[in-house]
């Protein structure tokens, strides 16, 4: 009995979450592509969301970060519910979303880019100071600094969309196919960098990632979608051990 009601003090003593999704159903249109989708993602780990083009994990991205409405389900932040929470004031709260893309505003230099990541912040000199740790962490960046937006690589362009992300002051990053169309050196340099961000920074990182191995060597949780609907949320080696969900959903 003594060691029951410990194992239960241990477990009511673990933190929340610091994302948790319950039940979440969202679309477009008439069409739902997420169906009573759960996950979590605790503070300071990496959980990687993997699956086939089409199992809506882009969808989950835009979601959570407010692009488009949930039509039912729960959507918790460090405890709060986001169901009316504007993006401008997820973004506040701590939650920055990457899309797929490599976005940069061309005709901006690549400082005009990291600042306009800040642009909500009332600390100037904070500001620079972040804008300044972003090149320590891309020194690809700082070379290119005065550079426009449109003379920049894709491996630069993605490089500055998460650093731009960084200046926002995320305490969850929502990073959408960093890998896609970069080199091999590049891929690795990026997600490189986001076990550092989790290392030495404590941040949260949901990424969703067509290149699964990559994403899974990185994360400490994978969580498989399939057609909308989560198949699978397990420790990443655990994913990668399981050759028969591996050959069912992950294609390899």
């Amino acid at each position: 009995m003594t060691d029951t009601l410990t194992a239960t003090a241990r477990a009511d003593a673990q933190p929340a979450p610091l994302l948790e999704v319950s039940g979440l159903v969202a679309g477009y249109g008439q069409g739902e592509v997420l169906h009573a989708v759960d996950l979590a993602v605790p503070a300071g780990s990496v959980v990687a969301v993997v699956g086939a083009n089409g199992a809506g994990k882009s969808t989950l991205l835009r979601v959570l970060s407010g692009l488009l409405p949930a039509q039912a389900g729960t959507v918790r932040f460090d405890g709060d519910d986001l169901a009316t929470a504007r993006v401008e004031d997820r973004i506040r709260r701590g939650i920055v979303h990457v899309p797929e893309g490599r976005h940069a505003v061309a005709e901006l230099t690549v400082d005009e880019n990291l600042r306009l990541g800040g642009l909500w912040r009332g600390d100037r000199r904070e500001l620079r100071a972040d804008v300044d740790a972003a090149y320590d962490l891309f020194p690809a960046l700082a070379a290119r600094r005065t550079s426009h937006g449109h003379s920049l690589s894709g491996g630069e362009r993605q490089m500055l969309a998460i650093a731009r992300a960084l200046v926002a002051h995320p305490r969850l990053l929502l990073l959408d196919e960093p890998s896609l169309g970069l080199a091999p050196r590049i891929v690795a340099e990026i997600l490189g960098t986001l076990a550092h961000l989790r290392a030495e920074r404590g941040l949260a990182i949901l990424l969703v990632e067509q290149n699964v191995r990559s994403a899974l060597s990185v994360a400490d949780t994978g969580v498989v979608l399939n057609l909308g609907s989560v198949v699978a949320a397990r420790p990443s080696a655990a994913l990668l051990d399981d050759e028969q969900l591996r050959h069912a959903y992950l294609g390899f």
